[in-house]
């Protein structure tokens, strides 16, 4: 499948990992509903700083909370996005918008239809290695790939973060330490409830 990196050389990659709002019976709040205009005033402040446009891309998955609010912002500087998916766009919904209520799944479907956005689905497990890692996990290591591929020294990675371990594999912690690995330029992370570190 085509995709935007494909047929555009951004000048700077923006390669994004965050949170998803909390579902509703979480017992201990990570990112609380409430928190979401302070969330989005921060990456907008960090977009800001880097001065993200139309001459940049957005690599990042789609889930109600960070994803999609960061996607947002980029589309709303007229960057192109990457909206990468671990799973077809019907079962994505089910387990990482719907929850969420409010209109998280209107505006997944909004920045799926806009013109600078291009939705990608992880493709089939091919190797052993590959049938190990969760689909999340696979999806992260494939986001870090197609951003290294417009050029290591073009990336910058973004996070919506807590600072803790994951509730399952393949969550922001997981990214974090992927991007590390592999020597990207990372920016310091937000934390969604506003604590610095």
């Amino acid at each position: 499948m085509t995709d935007v990196t494909d047929i555009f050389l951004p000048k700077r990659v923006f390669l994004f990992s965050g949170h998803m709002i909390d579902r509703p019976d979480r017992p201990k709040p990570r990112f609380p509903p409430e928190r979401e205009d302070a969330v989005t005033k921060d990456i907008a402040g960090v977009l800001d700083r880097l001065q993200a446009g139309a001459v940049d891309l957005a690599v990042c998955s789609g889930a109600c909370g960070s994803d999609l609010i960061f996607a947002e912002l980029m589309l709303g500087r007229g960057a192109h996005v990457n909206l990468h998916l671990p799973f077809e766009p019907a079962v994505f919904v089910r387990d990482s918008v719907d929850f969420a209520n409010a209109n998280w799944r209107e505006r997944f479907d909004a920045v799926r239809a806009d013109p600078g956005a291009r939705t990608i689905v992880l493709p089939e497990a091919q190797t052993a290695d590959e049938r190990q890692l969760s689909p999340y996990e696979r999806t992260n290591l494939w986001m870090l790939e197609r951003a290294l591929s417009c050029g290591a020294q073009k990336v910058h990675f973004i996070c919506v973060w807590d600072g803790a371990a994951g509730d399952g594999p393949g969550g922001t912690g997981h990214m974090v330490e992927a991007v590390e690995a592999a020597g990207g330029i990372a920016e310091p992370p937000i934390h969604p409830l506003g604590f610095t570190r």
